[in-house]
C-alpha cells in the first residue's frame, strides 16, 4: 500500500473516546461496536454482538486503537443508530450486507453507497415478517423504480469522500449546524480540523479558553467566526 492507504487501513489514529466525539456517539456505544459485547437477560439466552468496527488491540492504557476505515465504519453506525433501530436487532442484516457487497470494510466503501440500500432491500424482502428483515426495511425508502437509504442514512453517507480506490478518504464531522470540520487521515493525523484554515478544532478552542477573543481566535487561524461559534457551543454542551 502506499503511504496514504498506510494511514487509513494500517495506522491507529483515534482512541474510542477521539472516534465517539467525531461521530457524536456515546464512547461506551463505540466501545460495544469496536469489541462486541456478551449480554445475559435475566431468565434469557445469552446475546451476543460481535465486533463491527476496525480496531487494534491497545498495548497500553489510553492509546489509540481504530484507523480511519474503523471511523468511517462507526459513521455509518451512528446513523443507523440515529433511526433508533436497536443495533443488536439489524446486526444480522449488516453483517448480510458486507457479504453481499464482498470487500472488506464493506461499511466504508462507495459500493455502501452506490448498492447498499438495494442490497439491504432484498435482505429485508426475503425476511419480511421477521424481526431481522422488518428493520432493515426501516433503513431503505423507494423513489421511483429504485431503492435507497432513508434521508438520515444518506445524509451521513454524504459526509463521506471516497478516494480512487472506492474507500473513505475524508469525513465531514456531523456534530455540528454550521462549522466545516473533516477528519482527514492525511492531516494532523485524522484530528478533526476546520476545513478553512485548516487548523485543529483542539488548537482553536485551546486559543479560546486560554482568553482569546473568537475575532483574535479567527484572524490567527483563518476561520470563520461562525464556525467557532458552532463548534464552541457544541463542545460546551458535551461537557455540560
Amino acid at each position: 500500500m502506499t503511504n496514504p492507504d498506510r494511514l487509513r487501513f494500517d495506522v491507529s489514529l483515534y482512541t474510542v473516546a477521539d472516534a465517539a466525539r467525531i461521530v457524536d456517539v456515546h464512547p461506551s456505544t463505540l466501545a460495544t461496536w469496536v469489541t462486541g459485547y456478551r449480554r445475559t437477560p435475566c431468565n434469557g439466552r445469552p446475546v451476543v454482538g460481535s465486533p463491527t468496527v476496525a480496531a487494534t488491540a491497545a498495548e497500553r492504557r489510553g492509546e489509540p486503537t481504530i484507523p480511519f476505515v474503523g471511523l468511517a465504519e462507526a459513521l455509518v453506525l451512528a446513523a443507523v443508530r440515529r433511526i433508533g433501530v436497536p443495533m443488536q436487532r439489524i446486526r444480522p442484516a449488516l453483517e448480510a450486507l458486507q457479504q453481499e457487497i464482498g470487500v472488506e470494510h464493506a461499511l466504508a466503501s462507495r459500493r455502501l453507497f452506490t448498492d447498499g440500500a438495494e442490497l439491504l432491500y432484498d435482505f429485508g424482502d426475503r425476511r419480511r415478517g421477521t424481526d431481522e428483515g422488518d428493520r432493515a426495511l426501516e433503513l431503505v425508502v423507494a423513489q421511483g423504480e429504485q431503492f435507497v437509504f432513508v434521508d438520515l442514512i444518506r445524509d451521513y453517507l454524504w459526509r463521506i469522500t471516497y478516494a480512487e480506490d472506492d474507500y473513505a478518504s475524508m469525513i465531514s464531522v456531523p456534530a455540528y449546524e454550521w462549522a466545516d470540520v473533516v477528519a482527514d487521515p492525511t492531516r494532523s493525523f485524522g484530528a478533526p480540523i476546520f476545513q478553512r484554515g485548516g487548523a485543529r478544532v483542539d488548537d482553536v478552542l485551546e486559543r479560546f479558553w486560554s482568553g482569546e477573543t473568537l475575532q483574535e481566535v479567527a484572524e490567527e487561524f483563518g476561520v470563520p467566526i461562525e464556525h467557532i461559534e458552532d463548534v464552541v457551543r457544541v463542545t460546551s454542551r458535551r461537557a455540560a
